[in-house]
């Protein structure tokens, strides 16, 4: 077929359907909510999987997070306790253990964390108090708002410095100029010398700054609070000795993280009677996260595709209707010397119009709905160009395939009897 011959094709097939306008929309309403469902729901899908997945990548792909838990109590239910130690979790040998016989590892994180109160003013807040080492703020990344981190010199020196998370800082400081603030925690003061922003827990890992947190050198926090925390309640109390609450284990490869994971959780098993620890390796979250991702796009896709399938069904439909309103013009148009190629043309342009059409409008539905749904409810969308063109595509083909049939019918009119028809 020429390429004048397709033009005067294309122009009657918009013709046709500018004559009919009203119920052409209506037709192409289905390609339209069809299309905009697909890229919608898929941007939804994307944005919220691409802020889990990206929440793990920030705990570092490379990193094993070995966690103090407290072991349920066995035999002590309904029994009053007092000056009872509790000892578990996880000891400084264990890191020692760990750094000297698992091969691959790059760099051992301590850190401790206890709950203290913190005194500015006259204002007091609880803040987690995380004592760790220098090296904690390279394995995790976390962007630094103001002021510095924690130092080896820090450490070295068990310097009475402290960093505060973004929340730990708006609650404790309210707004006042913050960095080289004295504040009081507990019974020692502390300088503050930086703010990072906190990150949110994230697949069950509780991140150490995922709520508002003060960071102290580890042998500071030794020598100013001990290794002892005592809660009393009701004239009784416990002592609760938990020397680190998480070492984060941070190997050279990437292929070297679960094996090391297991011969770690083979190496506690060894040294601790109860299961008083836990092993997050957020590499393993990250590729569970992103098959889940993929199914869950998926199926968000087939359940925004059967609209496109109504959409074509109505396109049919209407195709048919217009096959049997015309079946007059088609036999003229055979009587004159047009071929059935012709015919089965002039009907799939006309099809292929209405999808196409839906299939644009739908495009610019699409693109406005997550816009819209992150701007009221703040749910983050992401709109990833491979949505725009399997929407836009699938929608094309279904007009290509729904409107093959109408076409045939009408190209086998007798052209006899369809003169005949009134």
């Amino acid at each position: 077929m020429r390429s004048a011959e397709l033009a005067m094709l294309v122009r009657m097939g918009a013709s046709d359907v500018w004559r009919h306008s009203l119920r052409s929309l209506l037709t192409m309403l289905g390609m339209v909510f069809g299309v905009g469902s697909v890229v919608a729901m898929l941007a939804v899908g994307e944005g919220a999987s691409r802020q889990s997945l990206d929440a793990i990548r920030k705990m570092g792909s490379r990193n094993i997070i070995v966690t103090s838990v407290k072991p349920p109590e066995s035999g002590m239910e309904g029994v009053q306790r007092t000056a009872i130690l509790d000892n578990h979790g996880l000891f400084y040998l264990d890191e020692v253990r760990i750094r000297e016989t698992i091969p691959g590892i790059r760099r051992t994180v301590p850190a401790r964390f206890m709950k203290k109160n913190a005194i500015y003013g006259a204002l007091q807040v609880e803040l987690r108090v995380v004592g760790t080492t220098a090296a904690w703020f390279d394995a995790i990344k976390r962007p630094v708002l103001a002021g510095r981190v924690l130092t080896e010199e820090d450490g070295d020196r068990a310097s009475s410095v402290c960093v505060l998370t973004e929340s730990g800082a708006r609650k404790l400081l309210a707004g006042r100029s913050t960095i080289g603030q004295d504040i009081r925690i507990s019974s020692a003061t502390f300088t503050v010398v930086g703010i990072i922003r906190n990150e949110q827990s994230s697949a069950g890992v509780q991140m150490p700054d995922s709520e508002a947190d003060a960071y102290i050198p580890m042998k500071a926090g030794l020598e100013r609070f001990g290794s002892v925390e005592m809660k009393r309640s009701s004239g009784s109390f416990t002592a609760s000795k938990v020397e680190l609450g998480q070492i984060i284990v941070e190997m050279e490869d990437d292929d070297d993280v679960k094996p090391a994971s297991r011969a770690l959780e083979a190496l506690l098993t060894t040294f601790h009677k109860r299961r008083d620890w836990r092993i997050d390796v957020p590499l393993a979250l990250l590729e569970e996260a992103s098959a889940t991702k993929r199914r869950f796009n998926a199926v968000l896709g087939s359940i925004a595709a059967i609209s496109l399938l109504v959409g074509g069904i109505g396109i049919m439909n209407i195709m048919l209707a217009s096959v049997t309103e015309r079946t007059r013009e088609i036999g003229i148009r055979r009587a004159i010397g047009a071929r059935r190629s012709h015919i089965v043309a002039q009907f799939l342009v006309e099809t292929c119009v209405l999808s196409i059409g839906g299939g644009v409008l739908g495009l610019a539905v699409g693109v406005a709905l997550p816009l819209i749904v992150t701007h009221f409810s703040g749910i983050p969308t992401c709109i990833r160009p491979y949505s725009l063109l399997l929407a836009f595509g699938i929608s094309a083909a279904i007009g290509i395939v729904f409107g093959l049939y109408p076409a045939s019918r009408a190209s086998r009119l007798d052209p006899v009897e369809a003169l005949r028809h009134v």
